[in-house]
C-alpha cells in the first residue's frame, strides 16, 4: 500500500486526484499540506487525515511514501526538489515548472533520489489521441504538414475559475500555461522536435493574464502546429485536425467522432468506429501508482515534462518579445 501526502489544494484538479487515489486499492492518502493552512486544514478534515502545516516536517515522515503536487506552478521546483531529496515518489500537475532551468533542477533531484516521477498528461491516454499517434507514426495520411488542436472553455467569462488563476506570478501565465498545456504536449508527442514558436495572446476580459491565446509551432520535420486555447469560449469543443500529403484526420465535433480520409487504398475514407480505436491507457495517477508498486512503465515523466516547459517558455517569450523564438537555446 502506497501512503500518499497531498501537497496543496491550490489547483482545480486536486480533488480529482484525491478521488482517484482513494478509489485505488494500492494507495491511500495519509496527510495533507497546503501553503494556505486554512484551506489545507479544511481539506484534511474532509478526507479524514492529518494536516501538517510544515512541509519539511511532512516530507521527513517515514509513513509517507509519495506526494501529489498541486501547488502554484511557481512553487513546483521548490516543492518537488524537496520531496525528491527526501526520497518521496512524485506526481505533479502540469506544468512541471515555468522554466527549463527549473526543470533541469527537478530532473537532477528526481534522478539522484531514485524516485518515480509522473506528470499529468491525461489526454495522452485517450483512445482517439492514441489513434492519432498511430496515424502519424504509420504515415496513414502520408507525411504530416499541419496540425491544429483546440482546447478552450468559458472559465473567465462564466467566473468559475478561482481568482488566483489570473495571477501570473503564481501560475507562470494564463490560459496557455494552464489549459493550453494539453494541446502543447499533444503536438510535441505527435510531431516531434520543435524548431520555433510564435504567439498571439490577449485578454478579452482584461484580466491580468491572457485568456485568449494561439501559438504556432514549426517542427523539425517541417510540419506546422497550431495550438489554440482560452478561457472565453462557451460550448467550445475539443478539436484535433491533422493534415498530411495523402489525407486528413479529424477528431472532435459535437459527437467527438473520428474521421479519416486517405489516398492509401488500405486506409480509405470513413468514420472510424470506436471498436477500431486503441484501448485507453491507465490515467496518469494509475500509471504512477503501478510504477511504484509493480515497476510498470510511466508514459510521461521527466523528459516529457521538460519538453512541455520548453514549448511554454518559448510561447511566452514570443508573446513578451513580439517575435518568433528559436528553440536552439532551450532544453540543450
Amino acid at each position: 500500500m502506497i501512503r500518499v501526502a497531498m501537497l496543496s489544494r491550490w489547483h482545480v484538479h486536486a480533488d480529482d486526484y484525491a478521488k482517484q487515489i482513494m478509489k485505488n486499492d494500492e494507495a491511500e492518502i495519509v496527510a495533507v499540506w497546503d501553503e494556505d493552512s486554512k484551506r489545507g486544514k479544511r481539506w484534511a478534515d474532509e478526507i479524514g487525515v492529518d494536516f501538517e502545516p510544515d512541509l519539511e516536517k511532512l516530507l521527513s515522515r517515514t509513513d509517507i511514501d509519495a506526494v501529489v503536487v498541486n501547488t502554484p506552478t511557481s512553487m513546483h521546483r521548490e516543492v518537488i526538489v524537496s520531496a525528491a531529496n527526501k526520497g518521496k515518489h512524485i506526481f505533479t500537475e502540469k506544468v512541471m515548472a515555468p522554466t527549463v532551468k527549473e526543470c533541469i533542477e527537478i530532473k537532477d533531484a528526481v534522478e539522484n533520489g531514485k524516485v518515480k516521477f509522473c506528470i499529468s498528461f491525461p489526454q495522452r491516454t485517450f483512445p482517439a489521441n492514441l489513434f492519432a499517434k498511430r496515424v502519424v507514426s504509420e504515415k496513414l495520411i502520408g507525411d504530416i504538414t499541419l496540425l491544429r488542436i483546440r482546447n478552450a472553455h468559458n472559465g473567465a467569462i462564466a467566473n468559475w475559475l478561482p481568482d488566483y488563476f489570473y495571477n501570473a506570478a503564481l501560475c507562470g501565465g494564463g490560459a496557455m500555461m494552464d489549459l493550453g498545456a494539453h494541446p502543447m504536449y499533444l503536438s510535441r508527442w505527435l510531431l516531434g522536435e520543435p524548431v520555433s514558436i510564435s504567439s498571439v495572446f490577449n485578454s478579452f476580459t482584461e484580466k491580468p493574464v491572457e485568456d485568449n491565446a494561439v501559438s504556432v509551432i514549426e517542427f523539425k520535420n517541417k510540419a506546422i502546429g497550431i495550438v489554440e486555447t482560452g478561457f472565453v469560449s462557451t460550448n467550445s469543443m475539443p478539436w484535433l485536425e491533422i493534415y498530411g500529403t495523402q489525407g486528413v484526420l479529424i477528431i472532435g465535433g459535437p459527437e467527438d467522432r473520428v474521421y479519416i480520409s486517405s489516398t492509401r487504398e488500405d486506409v480509405g475514407t470513413r468514420w472510424v468506429d470506436k471498436d477500431e480505436l486503441p484501448k485507453a491507457l491507465p490515467m496518469p495517477i494509475e500509471q504512477w501508482i503501478a510504477a511504484i508498486t509493480k515497476g510498470e512503465h510511466i508514459e510521461f515523466g521527466l523528459n516529457e515534462g521538460m519538453e512541455l516547459t520548453q514549448l511554454m517558455e518559448g510561447a511566452y517569450a514570443s508573446f513578451n518579445e513580439g517575435r518568433k523564438i528559436s528553440f536552439s537555446t532551450l532544453l540543450r
